[in-house]
Parts: structure tokens; sequence; C-alpha cells
């Protein structure tokens, strides 16, 4: 049975007992020794092939480019896999934590996880992959680690608002990845208790990082987190130890960042021996775009299939988006950004703009990673007209449906009310997107392998596609020795042909190591068992 854990702020006079602590909680629920379920194990293998769709699509993008080349100035053996680059380029796990969590996150096209607070759990992958790549653990071990990475981060974001205090949301992904790891190593309670409190107290960082003109740092953030959650494990197995008690502490993280001294939140968490099954209550992206955007880009392709005229901004008058709280103050127009309606804005802010994003698939009838965010498809005039002619309120109910606990009835889609120039008026709803469970069409392991396939293409060549998902769709079963397999070399000449920005790792390197290959330092090939 789920066991309810009452977190609340508590005196250091009251010396509170760490078993009664929330980080010691989620460190017993990453050490309870209980079976993946074959369902949880299915969804993990697609997710693994999400992630490194997503990745395959980013590798030549400016932040992945940026953060491989760190990575990189960090060669390591055995150390773990730097997506793009070949089998045996190695660096430390923290590194490759660092650039692969780049790599994921930098399309916002992976999966996503929406309730109390937001998350992306696929966040957990890239750590817990190169830790398992380092360590020599097999792919069994590395579905448990990343099926408890995303328990514990769905526990934290169903009970614990972030956003409402503007703390960002990769403060529940620091200690989530910690116990995923945590898990994956086979390591003791107290270790892992002291790891997630140490992930917790690092990752701690302020929302503007998704305000504003947004930069390229929110690809950063989550591989930032996924990196300290790595380093925090390494200092927790020297027998280091955390700020205690983390959460609950007078000077702690609920009393002074979140909800104050009387706060109090209820977190619900399996009970021993309980199957770890919040992955399957997670949901990936079709589209390359913040996750609300997902349901109105879908209503958008249809409205534009049923009245292509609809792209004339002179056949409308305006455009009124009724969604939930989160969708109009985040990516719509409560949010008071005027970068939301700015022809010259970044990438990473347009694909929070749901003004932006409703027009262009309106015109458009889709949406492509790429071509929807290029600077010819933004500045043009017609697209700009329609635009600024777009804006959301909020809608009461549709809140309350977003924060449903009833999967039938949780949504996150909105009414559209289009008013047109002639004085007629459109309206139409959608409550969750075409690829949710309960859409109109679910996402299935043929989708996924489809996503990756279309995004490798001219990325990958066509045997390394297939030589990736060969181990991927076996994940379970996987050997150590397949586990440092397990990710993505670009095509021949594809990241000499983007110009790497050097920094401060590379002053005072007269020359480059002996053996370069490409972009990254070439190690020797970790034998199975090395570093186990």
């Amino acid at each position: 049975m789920p066991q309810t854990h009452r977190l609340r702020v508590h005196p250091s006079a009251d010396r509170l007992d760490r078993t009664d602590q929330l980080a010691w909680q989620l460190a017993e629920l990453a050490t309870d020794p209980v079976d993946v379920t074959p369902e949880a194990a299915d969804m993990v293998v697609n997710r693994v092939i999400d992630n490194a769709a997503v990745a395959a699509a980013s590798l030549a993008r400016g932040p992945v480019v940026a953060a491989r080349g760190q990575a990189l100035a960090h060669p390591y053996a055995p150390g773990a896999t730097v997506f793009g680059c070949g089998l045996s380029t190695r660096t430390s796990p923290e590194w490759a934590a660092w650039a692969n969590g780049v790599a994921v996150r930098e399309l916002d096209f992976h999966d996503t996880f929406l309730a109390a607070e937001y998350s992306h759990p696929g966040d957990n992958i890239p750590p817990v992959l190169a830790v398992a790549q380092h360590a020599g653990a097999d792919g069994a071990a590395l579905v448990r680690g990343i099926v408890t990475g995303y328990e514990v981060q769905v526990d934290l974001v169903r009970a614990i608002s972030l956003h409402r205090h503007k703390i960002d949301h990769v403060a529940h992904l620091g200690p989530s990845a910690a116990a995923g790891i945590g898990t994956l190593l086979g390591l003791g309670t107290e270790t892992v208790f002291q790891a997630i409190g140490q992930a917790l107290h690092t990752t701690t960082a302020t929302r503007q990082s998704r305000k504003g003109q947004i930069s390229t740092w929110k690809a950063h953030a989550p591989a930032f987190a996924g990196k300290v959650a790595v380093e925090a494990v390494d200092r927790a197995m020297r027998g280091q130890t955390s700020p205690e008690p983390i959460y609950e502490g007078e000077d702690g993280v609920v009393a002074w960042l979140l909800d104050g001294p009387g706060a109090a939140y209820d977190v619900v968490l399996p009970g021993p021996g309980e199957p770890r099954t919040a992955i399957l209550d997670t949901y990936t992206k079709e589209h390359s775009a913040e996750y609300q955007s997902q349901a109105l880009i879908d209503l958008a392709r249809a409205l534009h299939a049923e009245h292509p005229w609809l792209a004339d901004p002179e056949n409308v008058a305006g455009v009124v988006i009724h969604t939930s709280h989160h969708t109009h103050f985040v990516i719509g127009s409560g949010s008071n950004d005027p970068q939301k309606y700015d022809p010259a804005a970044s990438r990473e802010t347009l694909d929070h703009s749901i003004p932006y994003i409703f027009a262009v698939a309106l015109q458009d009838g889709g949406w492509h990673h790429v071509d929807s965010y290029t600077p010819e498809r933004v500045g043009r005039p017609d697209t700009v007209a329609l635009w600024r002619k777009v804006t959301t309120a909020e809608d009461p109910e549709w809140t309350r449906r977003y924060h449903s606990t009833d999967p039938a009835e949780k949504a996150f889609g909105g009414r559209v009310e289009i008013e047109l120039a002639d004085g007629g008026r459109i309206v139409r709803e959608i409550a969750v997107a075409d690829a949710h469970p309960l859409g109109a069409r679910p996402f299935g392991r043929e989708q996924y392998v489809h996503k990756f396939r279309t995004l490798a293409d001219g990325v990958l060549e066509e045997s390394e596609i297939e030589r990736f998902l060969g181990l991927a769709e076996r994940l379970p079963g996987l050997t150590a020795a397949e586990v440092r397999e397990l990710t993505v070399v670009a095509r021949p000449g594809l990241l000499d042909s983007v110009p790497t920005p050097t920094g401060l790792f590379e002053l005072g390197r007269e020359t480059p190591p002996a053996d370069v290959e490409g972009e990254g330092f070439t190690m020797h090939e970790a034998t199975e068992g090395e570093g186990a």
C-alpha cells in the first residue's frame, strides 16, 4: 500500500530523527530491492529511445556543442560515452551526464509530467546511464536505477510546488537522479540519504531561467542537476554528509524557499515491496515545444485542415485561448513578457510562447523542430500579424482539470475562440495531445521508434540507427559491455563540421593530447567489469 509522508518544518530543538525525514524516506525507496514490472521496463526502453532521438537532432546546436566540448576536456577511463562521439571516446561520468543532459533537453522535445510542479523525468536518464557505463552495470541494474529516478521525481512533483515560489523545477531532479544512481549501484540507505540531501541543497535555483528572454541555460539547467547528482553520490560514498534535515530544518528548503515554517505537504510514496510505476504516468512529446502547447498544436493543425483560410490574418479578428493557470501565466500572454510576441526572440523563448506556436501551427498545419523556428519563419509578416492577434486567458475549469488526480479528467489543453473578420466565430477545444495515452493517437513503441528514425535521419548513418535500436530494445537484458555502447555516434564529419568554442579548460594547453579522435580524446575501450 502507498504510504503518505507528512512533510513539515521542525525547529532544531526537535532533533528530528533522520528516519522521519523525507530524504530518508526517499533513500529507503531507492534501496528497497523491489522487482521492476514488465510494463515499467518496457516504458524505460521507450524513453531511452526517445532521449536518443531528441539528442541526435540537437548534436550540431550551440548549447550541445559547447557542453560536449566541456565534457571532452575531461577524458577518463573507464568513463562514459558522449552523444555523437565514437564508442571509444570516454569522459568522466559527471561530464558525460552534463553533455548528454544538454543534448536531451535542448529541443524541449522529450517526456513530461505535470502536477503541483512541472518536470521532464527523462532528465534522470543521462546521469544514471553515465554512471552505469562508468561503473560497469548491466541493463537490469540500469533499468532499476531509471525506474527509481522517475518514481522519486514524479512523487515529489505530485506533492510540492516549486514554481509558486519561483524555484526552478530541477530542484526535484537533483534528489531523484541521486536516488536513481543509488539504486543502480546498490548503495546503502545512509549513503543515498546523504547524496539526496547534497543534491537538493545544490540544485535549488530561481525560475528566471524560464522568464523573459529565455537563454541557452534552459537546456543546461537539468544537465547541471544531473552532474551535481553524480558528484553528490561520489561525495556520499566517501563518507561526506549533507545539511540535515534538508527539507524540514528551520533554515531548510521548506521554511525559506517554499511555503514557510507553517507549511505542510503530503508526499505519497510506494510502500515497501510495492512496484515503482510512476514512469507509466508520464508522457512524451510529438512536437518540439513546451508541453502545454502540444494539444494546442494538434488543435491548430486540425483547424488548418478544416479551414485553411484561417492562415490569412486578414480573415481573423482575434484568437483567445482559454486555458489553465500554467499555460496562461508561463507560456501565454498572462506572463506579461513582451518577448513572447517579439520576432527577434530566442528559440528558447519562442518554444515557450503559445501565441507564436499556435499562429504558426494554424498557418502550417503542423510543427517542425527546426523549420518552425527559423528566423525567416518567425519574421514572416503574415505570421507576425496573426501571432499578435493571439492571447490567452485563465479558465478556472481548465485549471481545475490540470490539477485533477483523475487521469480521465486531467487535461493540458484549452478552448480556442476565434473571432472572424466577417463577424463569424469558431470555437474548438481539446483536452490532451494526440500523443498522450488518452489522446487520439497515443504513442507506443512504434511511434517512439519512428520519432527516433525521423530525428536521426541525416545525423546518424543507417547502420548506426539499427545498431542503437538493437541495443535499446533489449535494454533489460544487456550485459555491462553492451550498456557501455548504449549511445549514438554521429555520421562521419558531422561533429567536425561544427566549430567548437574553447573555454577555461583549454587555457594553457599548448598542444592537444596525443590521442585525439574528432572532437574527443580517444580512450581505450573499457573492458567488462572495469570500475565495477
